[in-house]
């Protein structure tokens, strides 16, 4: 009777300060770890979908983050990221959909709090958000997470263009 391994999947976490450079650091760190297990294909929408993260996290928050990269499947990843809020950021608490500019309206779409992580709604596989309020003492946060797949990739380079 032949034995049979478990696949090698990776995992990595990274910690990132309360920092305007985070989501650079984020996006370099990700394609490197991306680039080195040959996932090269998933590296620009999950850069794109990394900074998205961290900008909103380091926009609504005054701590810390916490990204964490992981292989679960071989063509998918799952990105995560945790700060101390544990308020859900619209649009990740509802349905996809695109901010509409009202006629008359001088609200940029494009420069809209929400816009971002429509982006992440848009690009990702799957997606889904926890939150951690009053059931844990001393314990506040939220995740929000995302997978990402080849799909994704292409879906991603159909909206650049």
């Amino acid at each position: 009777m032949a034995t049979v391994s478990p696949e090698n999947r990776w995992s990595y976490s990274l910690t990132l300060p309360h920092d305007p450079r985070s989501a650079r650091v984020a996006r370099i760190t990700l394609r490197g770890m991306l680039e080195n297990h040959g996932m090269d294909e998933l590296a620009d929408v999950t850069t794109l979908i990394a900074s998205e993260l961290v900008t909103s996290s380091y926009l609504s928050t005054d701590g810390p983050a916490e990204v964490r990269l992981k292989q679960v499947a071989a063509d998918r990843v799952r990105i995560s990221l945790w700060d101390k809020s544990p308020e859900i950021p619209a649009p990740f608490d509802r349905p996809a959909r695109l901010p509409r500019r009202k006629p008359g309206s001088d609200v940029d779409v494009a420069n809209s709090p929400d816009t971002g992580l429509l982006i992440v709604r848009q690009c990702a596989a799957s997606w889904g958000s926890w939150s951690v309020g009053e059931e844990f003492p001393g314990v506040t946060g939220k995740l929000l997470w995302c997978e990402l797949n080849r799909e994704s990739g292409r879906r991603a380079l159909h909206m650049a263009a």
